[in-house]
């Protein structure tokens, strides 16, 4: 990849004030591509905001338009300008029921209107213990994989977050992260999908001090970044590690 991938995702967090400061503090970094992914209501303002960092959604529905209350489309998302939208955060698997085959056609609905979706995947830690990393992975990707098919695919960005390393303050790793990464890689190649073309981000944990390690992992395209990307000098610190 010419430019590592760098998505903030501020999940449940911000007010209009506090995100005015955060907006105005995320600056471009040179040499790596950036995202900030906020809340809907934030949508607007963010768009108002932000200069050479694109904006991104946490979430979107399956359905283009109709009757499906409390739900945004990948169309409104994109009346907002957005260029990126996660899917498939372990968090709405967990909390909110959302299966394998759902996350597919909520990357595929996303796809479809311009938005690249940034497809989450990820072991828990009994999973891990047990040796199933790769078999997990494997099967949440073979959804997406069956709903989109493989040139839709290879035009979307993956994200690995082990679960177990989710705001926990636990991060995989560089040999954990590395595994996976090019098991990712291969598992692509093998479903007929153009993997090099494919970034695959690592989430989990990435804080300023262990940023350089973890994108100097082969495989690494960059991060998706969850608490760190709420505190400004620390998310702009991790672009700048993955630059290096």
């Amino acid at each position: 990849m010419s430019k590592k991938l760098v998505a903030g995702n501020w999940k449940l967090n911000g007010s209009l004030q506090a995100n005015d400061q955060l907006l105005d503090a995320s600056v471009a970094v040179p040499g790596v591509d950036m995202a900030v992914c906020v809340p809907f209501p934030y949508l607007a303002q963010a768009q108002s905001r932000l200069v050479g960092v694109a904006l991104g959604a946490q979430n979107v529905s399956e359905y283009d338009a109709g009757a499906y209350t409390g739900e945004v489309s990948a169309t409104m998302l994109a009346d907002f300008g957005c260029r990126y939208v996660i899917v498939g955060h372990s968090e709405r698997r967990a909390l909110f029921g959302e299966d394998d085959a759902m996350v597919g056609r909520k990357a595929l609905a996303a796809q479809r209107k311009g938005i690249v979706p940034i497809v989450c995947v990820g072991e828990s830690l009994d999973e891990r213990k047990a040796g199933l990393a790769m078999s997990v992975v494997g099967r949440q990707l073979a959804a997406v994989l069956e709903v989109a098919g493989a040139d839709a695919v290879g035009r979307m960005v993956l994200a690995y977050e082990p679960v177990w390393a989710i705001g926990t303050g636990l991060s995989a790793t560089p040999a954990q992260v590395g595994e996976v990464h090019a098991g990712l890689r291969a598992w692509l190649n093998a479903h007929g999908v153009a993997a090099s073309g494919v970034r695959i981000l690592y989430g989990g944990s990435v804080k300023p001090d262990n940023a350089t390690e973890l994108f100097a992992v082969p495989d690494v395209d960059g991060g998706l970044i969850g608490g760190a990307s709420l505190v400004a000098d620390d998310f702009l610190a991790i672009c700048r590690a993955a630059v290096a």
